[in-house]
């Protein structure tokens, strides 16, 4: 009797082979045991496995929560196939995923008491055509996140939509190799919001209706900083005129009403062929974490942004001065003839005395005809001095394009 010898490779090879074949597809429909059925079909999952929840509303009193790497969770729809969680009883989230390999598609998630969708510590992960909202409309009660995928590698976001987060709707944060696309964010407090995070394509979305539509914020006391590589383009960032909602004490709670970028203590940020208008209070603001810290590793002046080929409408028609300092000094010291593009000039002491270098200076080219007003700190704080630049020519120069984000999305 002959053996026959296979190597390690093979072997592996063979293993994976046989597991596919006994891939399973559970379907699973609306009933007074939804909660029990779905949860019991995410423990038993294995590698592979798809669980189908047809169309209907299944009204769940828990958090969902999956740990099994290699599951698609798919609905028919995401107005056709709801998970409606406005009797939950238990649980911060409506469903929490902590494995890799997950792809999470064609389903709503509705009023979730805490985060709709939160992701944490998983490599590779597809939110595709996913809903989360809160139907009440604008309300500090709503949850903090829609979307919320952190301390991630490889996250796809792509025809999706977020209404109604308290915090943001769609968020990435801790996280890197990230590409949003395709999406929609409304009613929010932030439409989209990427933090802390490295190696970020937001495209083709639509950020409106929000307080403010885009965000790329970097903050101290998180394990992962110095935020950068962030592309920013063919989005439509409008009418982000939502009142604050907020919870008291929620940093996201300073942006003021009638954003529509934000761009806080990042690097390497390239903002390009949006079209970005109808916010009340500015377009584009470029700013310096303002709070105290004691995090001394932590940097926070935004540094080497680009802003080019973009199509600004009307801004700053009705600022929103009860949210910090922001919209305060540049009503004054714009007369009330609101910017497009603010930065608030803010640079380490030697910086400001000796200037920034050449590579981490903004540029901003090519925006039509984009206002612009940077304050001048030390001319603002001395009297006499011009406290401010509203020369945009004085930024103009030589585009440095950033890499494209791109991982492989068919796992």
């Amino acid at each position: 009797m002959k053996f026959l010898k296979l190597s390690n490779q093979a072997i592996v090879g063979l293993l994976f082979f046989s597991s596919s074949l006994y891939s399973a597809v559970q379907i699973i429909q609306p009933s007074e045991n939804a909660y029990e059925e779905i949860q019991e079909a995410f423990i038993l999952a294995e590698p592979g496995d798809v669980i189908r929840l047809t169309s209907g509303i299944y009204n769940l009193q828990d958090s969902l929560s999956l740990d099994v790497a290699g599951v698609q969770v798919e609905g028919e729809g995401m107005d056709q196939t709801i998970l409606n969680f406005s009797d939950q009883q238990s649980g911060a989230q409506g469903l929490s995923v902590t494995s890799d390999n997950v792809t999470l598609q064609d389903f709503s998630i509705q009023n979730a008491k805490g985060d709709a969708i939160k992701v944490k510590g998983v490599t590779n992960i597809k939110f595709l055509r996913v809903k989360t909202e809160w139907t009440n409309g604008p309300s500090p009660e709503n949850g903090a996140y829609g979307l919320y995928p952190v301390e991630s590698t490889n996250v796809l976001i792509d025809g999706c939509v977020a209404i109604g987060a308290s915090d943001a709707g769609i968020y990435v944060g801790q996280s890197k190799n990230i590409i949003v696309r395709n999406s929609r964010a409304e009613f929010n407090v932030a439409g989209i919001e990427i933090e802390n995070s490295y190696y970020a394509d937001v495209f083709n979305n639509v950020a409106t209706n929000n307080t403010g539509g885009i965000l790329i914020f970097d903050l101290p006391g998180l394990p992962q900083q110095g935020g950068h590589h962030v592309r920013v383009f063919n989005n439509r960032s409008v009418g982000n005129n939502t009142d604050n909602f907020a919870p008291e004490g929620n940093i996201v709670g300073e942006v003021p009403r009638g954003t529509g970028i934000i761009i806080q203590a990042n690097s390497d940020v390239e903002i390009f062929n949006n079209e970005i208008g109808d916010n009340d209070t500015v377009n584009i603001a470029v700013v310096t974490y303002g709070n105290e810290t004691d995090d001394e590793a932590y940097y926070p002046h935004p540094k080497s942004i680009q802003i080019h080929g973009n199509k600004f409408g009307p801004t700053g028609y009705n600022p929103d001065t009860s949210k910090g300092e922001l919209a305060k000094i540049l009503f004054e010291l714009s007369e009330g003839n609101m910017p497009d593009i603010f930065w608030d000039g803010l640079l380490p002491i030697s910086q400001l005395i000796f200037g920034q270098p050449e590579n981490e200076k903004m540029v901003i080219s090519n925006n039509g005809d984009a206002t612009f007003l940077a304050i001048k700190p030390i001319g603002f704080m001395v009297p006499f001095l011009d406290p401010a630049i509203l020369d945009i020519n004085e930024f103009d120069g030589e585009i440095s394009p950033l890499a494209k984000v791109e991982f492989d999305e068919t796992f």
